[in-house]
């Protein structure tokens, strides 16, 4: 393994399809890691990781199981007895919100780096057109940097990488074709693991992008 590696946390959506594509681009070796925690289309994501990984030549991937989320629940994503909101995007924190996610992600992200001494992490959060989660902020991303930088070896700096937090969906997607990102291998939809539902607020986002690029999603959603 070259040292001059970037641990690369793919769901299988397009945005850390999007971040790792960049990764790669930018000359790193890529450390591939995917989290099942219990969610709804957890099935679903981890072939479009595993689509993601083939397409990006990743020299390792990591596919780690974290059956504790589900006792904590506390979002509709994982809980069976809360129901996926399909009305539309609202304002604050929606039920889908997995409390802390990204944090304990980017903990585990940051061990894995420190075995292979890689120079950063990506993580393909965006700030600007999202659902409203509070751990995709930049703000929380550049706090969470400096508290796992002090919690590694001495002399060991992690760098967390987040190229696509301030871009909209609609330059994600203009993006992820500029680049080859295989988008009809990426997986959006918070309800379905078949045809997209096309209603939920990931849908609806993802939708909203590929619009206003002005061009056709290759995937498959459901019809009215």
């Amino acid at each position: 393994m070259s040292k001059n590696c970037a641990v690369c946390i793919i769901s299988g959506g397009m945005d850390s399809a999007l971040s790792a594509k960049i990764a790669k681009n930018s000359g790193y070796d890529i450390i591939a890691i995917h989290f099942n925690y219990g969610q709804k289309t957890q099935n679903k994501e981890l072939v479009a990781y595993e689509k993601i990984v083939e397409d990006l030549s990743a020299k390792e991937s990591y596919i780690i199981d974290l059956d504790f989320f589900k006792q904590i629940g506390a979002t509709a994503l994982i809980d069976d007895n809360l129901e996926i909101p399909t009305e539309g995007i609202k304002p604050g924190v929606p039920i889908t919100y997995v409390p802390y996610r990204n944090g304990i992600f980017l903990s585990i992200a940051a061990a894995v780096a420190q075995k292979h001494l890689a120079k950063a992490i990506y993580i393909g959060v965006v700030e600007e057109d999202s659902s409203g989660y509070p751990d995709c902020r930049e703000s929380f991303i550049k706090s969470i940097e400096k508290s796992i930088n002090l919690g590694l070896n001495d002399g060991f700096d992690i760098k967390i990488e987040t190229p696509l937090i301030h871009l909209s969906k609609a330059d994600i997607v203009k993006k992820s074709l500029e680049l080859g990102v295989k988008l009809e291998h990426t997986w959006s939809c918070y309800k379905n693991e078949d045809k997209a539902c096309g209603v939920c607020d990931s849908c609806r986002l993802r939708l909203k992008g590929f619009k206003e690029a002005g061009v056709k999603d290759p995937i498959e959603y459901q019809t009215s």
